[in-house]
């Protein structure tokens, strides 16, 4: 393995670009169905239901209102990650891991389009 490329060519990059645009549009609209989803579970209806009830509702909106709150933060950092994944396609660094400068395989990146480690760096790390 003496002639290794060392970044994908400007076609990869334009296909892997287009991939990464398509997956921020996808998670923009899941983030704002999560969001929507959040204003909508303030009034669950309630009101004059026995005191008991109330209360395991109240306890269970709390903990609906956390999990929108992780899948809300989650996503977020999903779309700064493929947002960070197109820069680095500007610069031609895209695919390229960090750890070993080796390029990250095509299959991989298809699955985890933001990755900036191959798996070999990936399982050093444990």
């Amino acid at each position: 393995m003496t002639n290794e490329r060392v970044r994908y060519s400007d076609k990869d990059l334009a296909f892997f670009q287009e991939l990464i645009q398509s997956k921020i549009e996808k998670a923009e609209k899941d983030l704002s169905l999560i969001n929507e989803n959040f204003v909508n579970n303030q009034n669950n209806g309630t009101d004059d239901t026995s005191p008991t009830f109330k209360a395991f509702e109240e306890g269970a909106e709390t903990l609906s209102k956390e999990q929108n709150a992780i899948l809300a933060n989650r996503q977020e950092k999903f779309i700064r990650d493929l947002k960070l994944a197109l820069i680095r396609i500007e610069n031609k660094t895209y695919g390229v891991c960090r750890v070993t400068g080796k390029l990250i395989p095509k299959e991989r990146l298809m699955a985890v389009p933001h990755a900036t480690l191959s798996i070999e760096a990936k399982n050093m790390q444990r």
